[in-house]
């Protein structure tokens, strides 16, 4: 079975995380440890896409 290190999308370097090729990941809070980012992923595979969600703002009253 293949593996690979998932790289950080915000600086490109390696995680500490290791990802097979049957590997499943849905709003994992991937963090790098050389840019100290946390960034939420969804991982299917060997690809990678970042996960964007709306911005929450209080409701003015």
């Amino acid at each position: 079975m293949k593996t690979e290190w998932v790289l950080c999308p915000v600086c490109g370097s390696k995680t500490r995380n290791r990802i097979r090729s049957d590997t499943v990941m849905h709003n994992f809070p991937l963090f790098c440890p050389k840019c100290k980012k946390e960034t939420l992923v969804d991982l299917e595979g060997f690809e990678i896409r970042i996960v964007t969600e709306p911005d929450t703002q209080m409701q003015s009253r």
